[in-house]
């Protein structure tokens, strides 16, 4: 099985999925704010017959739920070391739980690194299964998100995230 693609109707809008093999490549919003280069999704399927669509569309629906915490799928995402090591971190940071740019930076072993982090967090190719929506600003604003600060807020709202909590008391 090839790189191929689809849409998928969720609650949070049309996501297109793409997947490379039998990992996940890619999760995108509408409007995302880094859309997977031209020509590189493949072909178009229909995400009702192919395995991996199916299997990541009732995992995103358990967790839309709040009956699933974490997702148990294959990924393959496209990126250089650092973006790696960034989204490696990403899926460390627990359901419910945020953290920031700068303390991923610590992370990596330099703090002066926060605004590289910021720019692997946001170019984050799947969205959702990796977590990059728990990432937030040094003072707990909701900085950035590519699939828009709504769906940010939503996600962190569903996971029940201190910071969410916290911004509506001011």
């Amino acid at each position: 099985m090839s790189r191929r693609h689809a849409t998928l109707p969720t609650a949070l809008g049309e996501l297109l999925v793409v997947g490379d093999g039998d990992a996940m490549a890619g999760v995108y919003f509408p409007g995302h704010w880094h859309p997977p280069v031209e020509g590189s999704i493949g072909a178009g399927v229909d995400a009702s017959v192919d395995s991996l669509f199916v299997t990541f569309a009732a995992q995103l629906a358990e967790f839309l739920e709040g009956r699933r915490r974490e997702f148990d799928l294959p990924i393959a995402p496209v990126g250089d070391p650092f973006q790696h090591a960034v989204w490696d971190l990403l899926r460390e940071i627990p359901y419910g739980e945020t953290t920031t740019y700068g303390a991923l930076a610590v992370e990596l072993g330099d703090r002066n690194l926060a605004r590289r982090v910021g720019g692997a967090v946001g170019r984050n190719p799947i969205s959702i299964v990796v977590p990059c929506h728990r990432v937030v600003g040094a003072n707990g604003a909701l900085t950035g998100y590519a699939g828009g600060l709504e769906r940010k807020l939503q996600l962190l709202e569903l996971e029940g995230a201190p910071v969410v909590a916290q911004r509506r008391l001011f």
